[in-house]
């Protein structure tokens, strides 16, 4: 019988706890830990529609990428869609986990290293190494860099990033490299490596979430490639699905077919 500890133990080989950020909330949110497990169902987020997603399969296991609950809530009476998520979640039995910023962090089965594998990307190392701190014998941090088998034309690169990535849209500086070869990627929030990014002389750096002033720090020695915080991070459903489903076979464990992302684009 495999409970959702046992799930949430082997995510844990795969990205230790102590490896997130303290600000993040990663691990059980909300559930048993020494409950059955019924079915899985992975998502980038835990909203209401993900969890009456769950209830509709039959899945009392949502493994999502980022926490539903970031800071302490004091009250739980429905005023907020956290407060109705963790709500609806507690009355159906379905628990809840998150592994967040310790699975940007690490290597292997990593956010970044997913991102570089769509992108063909050869020869990848973290951007950001911790020093002295290693996981399965592989550096530790967040962000990676990697080559593309060829150099590509920046215009060529960004159609390729679109399609890989399947993107509607790229916010990015000037194309100041007229050839793309190294390349820094960030799932997530990733302003804040560009100077990693900078310092190790990469062409381009795929990221999201940069402010308007912060595009301006590119400052013609980088290409930085916006892509959004949804997109450059969808493939994560994908990982984790394909991690249970390899490790697992006593459930079902399916992707959801919600499309979380709170953004549009017209």
């Amino acid at each position: 019988m495999t409970t959702i500890g046992h799930i949430i133990s082997f995510l844990h080989q795969v990205a230790p706890p102590h490896l997130q950020e303290d600000y993040d909330n990663s691990g059980l949110i909300v559930g048993d830990v020494t409950a059955p497990v019924r079915g899985v169902l992975v998502s980038l987020d835990s909203t209401e529609e993900v969890v009456d997603e769950a209830i509709h399969l039959g899945c009392n296991l949502i493994v999502a990428h980022h926490p539903i609950v970031f800071r302490g809530l004091k009250r739980l009476n429905g005023a907020s869609y956290i407060e109705r998520t963790v709500i609806k979640a507690i009355k159906h039995d379905i628990a809840i986990f998150a592994i967040h910023t310790n699975l940007d962090k690490v290597y292997t089965s990593g956010v970044n290293t997913k991102i570089g594998e769509k992108l063909g990307l050869e020869n990848m190392e973290i951007l950001q190494a911790t020093p002295g701190v290693f996981h399965n014998e592989n550096p530790v941090g967040p962000g990676v860099t990697g080559y593309l088998k060829s150099r590509m034309e920046a215009a060529d690169f960004l159609h390729y990033l679109k399609e890989k990535m399947e993107l509607s849209v790229i916010r990015h500086t000037a194309l100041c490299r007229p050839l793309i070869h190294k390349i820094a990627v960030c799932g997530g929030s990733g302003s804040f490596l560009l100077k990693d990014a900078i310092r190790n002389e990469a062409d381009i750096y795929i990221t999201a979430d940069f402010k308007y002033h912060e595009f301006f720090d590119a400052d013609g020695k980088i290409i930085i490639a916006d892509i959004g915080h949804f997109e450059s991070e969808k493939y994560t459903i994908e990982l984790l699905y394909h991690l249970i489903i390899k490790n697992f076979s006593n459930f079902a464990a399916h992707y959801t077919k919600v499309n979380t992302n709170p953004i549009k684009y017209y």
